[in-house]
């Protein structure tokens, strides 16, 4: 027994059935498709979601609620996360490096320190956001926590420039 002499059991499969090859073969005609409609027709494919000409499920259902296309999400870091990280680590800084190299965050996250659990030890810490009570936990056991600037704040050039707009705007009214 070899590769070229495998085959399946025997029964255990059939052949294709031939449609449209003439009436005498039994399935000529309408080649099983069927009178008339759409089925019937060569090119026919289904619409995704299509019920027969019923109302979708996807329009009957109701629809409601806004998303936001200017949210800036965060991956949220809490303190505890931290403190294991400082045990296990023995590390004296944590910046968004550190938190991707550790697998805690992805390279395009933009980081929030969050305040669940406990401090233990004094840390420096670099990210893009904190919450109140975690700056107050890290300040309060002498580390400093520092903000990365820039990455989903608006340029200086685009503030001064609404500046200049808005100044502009006022002016013309009075």
């Amino acid at each position: 027994m070899d590769l070229s002499n495998l085959k399946p059991a025997k029964g255990s499969t059939k052949s294709k059935k031939r449609v449209g090859r003439g009436e005498g073969a039994g399935t000529g005609g309408t080649s099983t498709r069927g009178h008339k409609g759409a089925k019937s027709r060569s090119g026919y494919s289904r619409k995704i979601g299509f019920e027969g000409g019923q109302m979708p499920l996807q329009r009957r259902v109701p629809k409601f609620g806004f998303t936001n296309p200017n949210r800036v999400a965060y991956k949220g870091i809490n303190l505890d996360t931290i403190q294991e990280l400082i045990d296990t680590k023995k590390v004296k800084a944590i910046d968004a490096e550190l938190l991707v190299s550790n697998g805690l965050a992805s390279k395009k996250d933009l980081i929030k320190i969050l305040g669940r659990g406990e401090l233990t030890s004094k840390i420096d810490v670099t990210a893009h956001a904190y919450s109140g009570t975690a700056k107050a936990a890290i300040e309060a056991k002498g580390g400093k926590a520092s903000v990365i600037e820039g990455i989903h704040d608006k340029p200086a050039e685009v503030v001064a420039e609404t500046d200049k707009k808005e100044d502009v705007g006022t002016s013309n009214e009075e």
